[in-house]
Formats: C-alpha cells, structure tokens, sequence
C-alpha cells in the first residue's frame, strides 16, 4: 500500500463549536426552531472571535441543522432536517458498505423486498391522488425512447420512492430512502445491459394499477416477480463477467 503521510493539522475552533452545537441538539438541550443567541454572544461565550462563530454556523447550515432569517425578527434558528436530507447521509454510508462488499446481492433483494412490501400495503391505503399521478408521470417517463440509462435508474429510484412516501409512515420511508438510494441503483447499474425496460415498465404499470386498486398482495406479487427478475439479471451478469477472457497485459 502506497499511503502519503501528512501532517495532522489540529481541529478547528469552529468544528469544535459545531459540534457542541450539533450535540445540544441530539441530546434536546436545544429544540427546532429555537432561537440561537446573536454570533457576537455566542462569541462571547465562547471566547472566539465573530468568523469562527460564522464559521461554524456556515457548518450546521451545510447540515440542514441551523437556517437564518433576516429582519425584526430574525436570526439564527435551530432547524428539523427532513427525512430526505438525513437519509442521504444514511444512503451514503449504506453506498460505501456496499462497495465494500459488505452485503450480497442476495442480502440487498431481500432486504429490499422485506421493507418495500411493508411500504406498499401501507400505501395500498394511504395512497393520494397526487402520489398516484406521481407514479402515473414515472412511468411516463421511463417509456420514453432516447431515455438513458442513467436516467431511467433514476425514474426508477423516484417510483418506488414514491410508494415509500405513499406508507404515511414516516420512519419506515425514512429507512426504505436509504435503502432505495443506495441499494436500488447499483443493482440497476450492475444489471442494465441484460435487462429489458419493457419487463420494468410492464411490472410497474401492474403495481400500479393494484395500488389504484388497493390490491396490496398483487402490488407485493408484482414487486416479488421485479425482484426475482433482477436477481436473475444479475446471475446472468455474473456469469457472463466469469466467462469473459482476461485482459492481456500491454507489451
């Protein structure tokens, strides 16, 4: 391993009061929409000067924790991250394990299908009518011709995150983010080119029509057969990255 050693520069003053603030809010010593003190109190508490107090608050902003507001009434706010901005630290780490080779895509389906049926026989109830157009847009899109790839894993992504969004429960669409973010695109990526679109869109146009129906064990059926039809691909790109020659090394 070739690893280039630097010197360690030492933390931040302004890390340092981010994350005191950042702590007060996990423990509930500061609550959302608390008012924080002005940045020249806050200097004053914490013995700093002005910048290192903006700089510090430019770091929980960048966090989704803090906002500011001008005016009479304004200041610096303690803010509540919604679902999606948290989960995309969560889809991260989740990305990161799965590089890693942390989980099996045997691991990831069934993860997936356990949540994900749990999501769409909530849906199957809660369902809204903009929710269900949503769906209806998706699909839309992702049967359009000059659509690549990429584009279509994100309809993808966007479909079934919808039908999180449609459970109504917020911590369970706070798990299935991550999940969907960071699982569902590398399975789409890794499978893409033995894939049909046509199979996909045909399977979301019947999980669609059973949600409009409040048929959750046919949207179940028809998210088990997408599943199953993935973990085939993948078998298929497996086998096929198996009987490929090896590269010959350049003379």
């Amino acid at each position: 391993m070739n690893l280039e050693i630097e010197p360690v520069a030492q933390r931040s003053l302004s890390s340092q009061i981010a994350d005191q603030i950042r702590q007060a809010i996990m423990d509930g010593s500061l609550k959302a929409d608390d008012r924080l003190p002005t940045e020249g109190e806050l200097a004053q508490r914490y013995q700093v000067s002005r910048p290192t107090i903006r700089e510090a608050l430019k770091r929980l902003a960048a966090q989704n924790l803090v906002r500011s507001r001008r005016g009479p009434t304004g200041g610096t706010f303690i803010n509540r991250p919604s679902a999606a901005d948290l989960s995309d630290a969560l889809s991260s780490a989740t990305t990161l394990l799965v590089g890693m080779d942390a989980f099996s895509m045997d691991e990831i389906n069934q993860t997936r299908l356990l949540m994900e049926q749990n999501c769409i026989r909530l849906a199957a109830d809660a369902i809204t009518s903009e929710q269900l157009q949503q769906l209806e847009q998706e699909l839309d899109t992702q049967q359009q011709p000059q659509l690549s790839p990429e584009e279509f894993c994100a309809s993808d992504v966007r479909f079934h995150r919808t039908i999180a969004e449609a459970s109504a429960n917020q911590l369970l669409s706070f798990i299935m983010f991550s999940i969907i973010e960071a699982l569902q695109p590398i399975s789409n990526m890794v499978t893409f080119r033995f894939r049909e679109r046509s199979v996909i869109i045909d399977q979301h146009q019947r999980m669609l029509r059973a949600l409009q129906n409040s048929d959750a064990e046919l949207a179940c059926a028809v998210l088990r057969e997408q599943i199953n039809y993935l973990a085939e691909k993948y078998a298929e790109v497996q086998q096929w990255r198996d009987n490929r020659e090896p590269v010959k090394p350049a003379q």
